[in-house]
């Protein structure tokens, strides 16, 4: 278990496995930040697909629209939703895109990300200054580690949970 030094920043996400711990960066990317923590307390994230899964790459997930397995997953729509929210500005930063970070998954517009993020796997330095990244995980990383592979996954992981720890 991480030493969660300010809960109001930090992401609890439940994985089959287990717990994954995000610390969040408000100080590099308010609005991802804060986005996040919406969605979160809203419970829009519960149960979401990873949809995006390449081995030595990255897993993404946070459709909202398309990747609740309650509402009816739909693998052939997944990557391609967003919340209702407005998308944000991009909030690049001098942070690298390395193993465990978090970064706002987004279209070829850099100012359209939503509510899709990705961790990644390893340093992927070739995205440093065109996705923002606003979060580490500091525990759990081999939960992501371990989540199936696929583009879309056939039978996908999801986040069980995704809670703020200031509330959980």
């Amino acid at each position: 278990m991480a030493e969660i030094k300010d809960p109001e920043n930090t992401i609890l996400m439940e994985l089959k496995g287990g717990t994954v711990t995000i610390q969040l960066l408000p100080d590099v990317a308010p609005e991802h930040t804060k986005r996040m923590k919406e969605l979160a307390r809203a419970g829009k994230y519960d149960n979401v697909a990873f949809h995006r899964v390449i081995d030595g790459f990255m897993a993404q997930t946070g459709d909202v629209q398309h990747g609740n397995m309650e509402e009816g997953y739909n693998a052939g729509r997944a990557g391609t939703g967003a919340s209702d929210m407005d998308d944000l500005p991009a909030e690049f930063s001098k942070i690298p895109h390395a193993r465990g970070s978090l970064g706002a998954a987004r279209s070829a517009n850099p100012n359209s990300a939503n509510s899709q993020f990705f961790i990644n796997f390893k340093d992927n330095d070739f995205l440093n200054g065109q996705y923002t990244v606003y979060g580490q995980v500091i525990a759990g990383m081999e939960h992501v580690d371990a989540l199936t592979r696929g583009e879309p996954p056939t039978n996908p992981d999801r986040m069980i949970s995704v809670k703020v720890a200031a509330d959980a």
